[in-house]
């Protein structure tokens, strides 16, 4: 974080310094919640959870070399005390924010966003130092306690921003307002918690209404292929970049194609110059992700062969989303474990099927939350294009959204051994220990309460023999 003295942190969040010395001490550090990352000169965060109390760690943090705690009560040793430590977070965050001169790049979109989120950080970073959010700490706590990483030197600030309901993201966009905003998408992601599209459109859309006019340099960057994103042009003064595969988007893909071990191939097309790209990462569905980073890129000044070297370079910065790793014995495991939803569910079906051309498909599948009166209708449907994909054989894992995946899979035409139902993850791992030969693909994938990452690592465990150990 920028360097900030005790006195300056208190005014800005409205808080009362207690056992302090010296108010002028400076926090020099990063802003942490997590005791264990506690070092010299940070300011350590403290929240009460349900299981745990912030608050009891403070001696601890301090010994570590924090300069203060920010908490809702007096600990004993330097704190600044506030009402609401999350709005105390919100503000302090807020304040470094405007302090910096770095361009702010908001995203949202209810499918690929950390991974696209990871293709933007990665491109524009070989332009000019970016701080990007980490893994998925897009909420009112990951966002700001992102924010605070920032630094004098930071030009580019890229943040992911999630919701839960209406009003969310325009909190968000709030404490760190964005320069240039992206939609990505709008599908059935929190459907359950939402109502239906159109309420999850009108959620997203808040990224594009908080943007600057274009006069003062606001861009919203929307998915062409989307109506809904598409739609959202008019809820903004910005100016509107398009993005995919239409011919009408300002930044395109041309033949796309799927190389043989299941990455995308494609001509980037963009207002200043084409340029080829051959992606690192699975599947056809990072062709849309790598537009939406391209429009980004070009937007903030790089040109058409910059961004395409940078994409075909682009790794997978966040764990368990289509980690592909191969055991001695041949076998293919595709770890997506971190979160579901039908469009990404099916989206990594495909990945699958294009990655085991001529070879065994194993699609080990679980819930997908929160989809409400959608969930019969949502598995079902994915365990239809199992079958009609033809992926070699699917293991439904859980409870009642497991049995309607392979209900679906059944009414498909799955009547023999293509599709099984399984009790848990353990349960799942025994039967591909007995099951699996040399040269399998097999992916792994379902919401993150599931715990499928579990079945992932099984397979990863190799004895001296090769042969898979189970936890």
């Amino acid at each position: 974080m920028i360097t900030l003295s005790l006195a300056e942190i208190a005014e800005v969040v409205g808080g009362r310094m207690h056992d302090i010395p010296d108010a002028s001490a400076q926090v020099t550090g990063p802003v942490v919640r997590d005791s264990r990352d506690a070092g010299p000169g940070c300011l350590f965060v403290a929240f009460v959870g349900e299981r745990v109390d912030g608050h009891d760690f403070a001696p601890a943090v301090v010994e570590a070399g924090a300069v203060a705690v920010l908490g809702s009560r007096p600990v004993g040793v330097p704190a600044i005390v506030v009402d609401d430590v999350q709005s105390a977070l919100g503000a302090l965050a807020r304040h470094v924010v405007r302090r910096l001169g770095a361009t702010l790049v908001a995203l949202t979109g209810s499918a690929g966003k950390t991974s696209t989120k990871d293709l933007i950080a990665q491109v524009l970073r070989r332009k000019a130092p970016t701080v990007f959010t980490p893994g998925s700490m897009n909420n009112e706590v990951g966002l700001p306690l992102t924010a605070l990483t920032a630094t004098e030197e930071t030009k580019f600030l890229v943040l992911e921003m999630g919701a839960r309901g209406i009003g969310h993201i325009r909190y968000l966009c709030e404490l760190t307002p964005p320069k240039v905003g992206l939609v990505l998408n709008v599908g059935s992601a929190h459907i359950g918690e939402f109502g239906g599209r159109e309420q999850i459109a009108q959620a997203k859309g808040e990224l594009v209404e908080a943007l600057p006019p274009a006069e003062e340099g606001g861009t919203a960057i929307l998915n062409a292929d989307d109506g809904l994103v598409r739609a959202m042009a008019s809820r903004t003064k910005a100016k509107v970049i398009l993005f995919g595969e239409s011919d009408e988007a300002d930044v395109r893909a041309e033949n796309v194609r799927l190389t043989d071990s299941g990455q995308p191939s494609f001509r980037l097309h963009t207002p200043s110059g084409a340029s080829d790209v051959t992606m690192r990462l699975y599947g056809e569905h990072h062709v849309s992700n790598a537009l939406a980073a391209a429009a980004v890129a070009h937007e903030l000044g790089m040109s058409a062969d910059e961004i395409a070297t940078a994409l075909s370079e682009a790794g997978s910065l966040s764990r368990w989303r289509m980690e592909v790793t191969e055991r001695p014995d041949g076998v293919t495991v595709v770890n997506d474990a971190y979160n579901a939803n039908p469009e990404s569910m099916k989206a990594a079906l495909r990945a699958l099927v294009a990655m085991g051309k001529g070879r065994r498909t194993w699609a080990v599948l679980g819930k997908m939350a929160e989809l409400g009166d959608e969930a019969l209708a949502e598995h079902d449907a994915v365990g239809r294009l199992a079958v009609r994909l033809n992926v070699s054989k699917l293991v439904a894992v859980g409870g009642r959204e497991a049995q309607w995946l392979q209900l679906g899979a059944y009414n498909e035409g799955s009547w023999g051994e293509e599709s099984v139902h399984v009790s848990d993850a353990q349960a799942a791992v025994d039967l591909l220990r007995s099951e699996l030969r040399p040269g399998d693909v097999v992916l792994v994938k379902a919401s993150r309460s599931v715990g499928l990452e579990r079945v992932a690592a099984a397979l990863l465990e190799t004895g001296a023999e090769g042969e898979v150990a189970a936890r």
